[in-house]
């Protein structure tokens, strides 16, 4: 079985390149302006352009209104939109229905009740990102360098699609495949040398952790 890794925060036509070059199923240009990884649509459209088709092309937004959401999606062109806000049931089935594009719901988590926050979402974001709840202080809803109990996912439905993300590294990926059984990853500082700034070499050392995780666990990708 393969992991489906999307990194997530790219700036830059090489760290783009090497993502893709790497096996990166997923790359995220993220749109939030306190971000460090916040880019403007038409840079993230030429870098985009560079590997159209060779993996799938995420916009990620924090509560993003509808002229921003425009603007992105036509400079754009992504393939999923990743809503990273506190965006309601409502307001994913209207961007949905704007955009005709595949949508996928970030939720916080930190204690098992936060799972609960899924449920209103089922049949109608086409995948989840289950991401850390921010420290106390942070502006930012991802990107904070932080995890959560994975093994909180034990008591996740076995039919929901989610990527993991959260604190992820070449570290400890290996076991937090191990522990959750996750099918797809997303990860963005932690294959960054600072915020914002992605590191070839620490992009190369998750990738084959991820590799090395794919290979000694079991191959239905079950928990253990």
């Amino acid at each position: 079985m393969k992991t489906e890794v999307k990194i997530c925060g790219l700036k830059t036509a090489e760290a783009v390149e090497r993502a893709v070059a790497l096996g990166a199923s997923h790359i995220g240009f993220i749109f939030f302006p306190k971000s460090p990884r916040n880019i403007e649509p038409d840079d993230a459209g030429r870098l985009a352009e560079r590997v159209r088709g060779r993996t799938k092309v995420v916009a990620v937004t924090v509560d993003a209104d509808s002229d921003d959401l425009d603007e992105i999606v036509s400079a754009l062109s992504p393939d999923i939109l990743q809503l990273h806000g506190s965006e309601s049931p409502a307001r994913v089935l209207s961007i949905k229905a704007l955009y005709g594009l595949p949508v996928m719901k970030a939720l916080s988590i930190r204690e098992a009740g936060d799972l609960d926050r899924i449920d209103p979402y089922v049949g109608i974001a086409d995948r989840f990102l289950l991401d850390a709840k921010p420290p106390a202080g942070s502006e930012l809803p991802g990107g904070n360098g932080v995890s959560f109990d994975w093994r909180l996912l034990d008591a996740l439905d076995g039919g929901v699609d989610y990527m993991l993300s959260g604190g992820l590294n070449a570290d400890n990926i290996g076991h937090a495949l191990a522990l959750t059984g996750a099918r797809a990853v997303d990860i963005s500082s932690g294959v960054e040398s600072a915020p914002g700034v992605k590191d070839v070499k620490l992009m190369d050392a998750f990738f084959e952790a991820v590799r090395r995780a794919d290979v000694e666990r079991p191959r239905s990708g079950s928990k253990t």
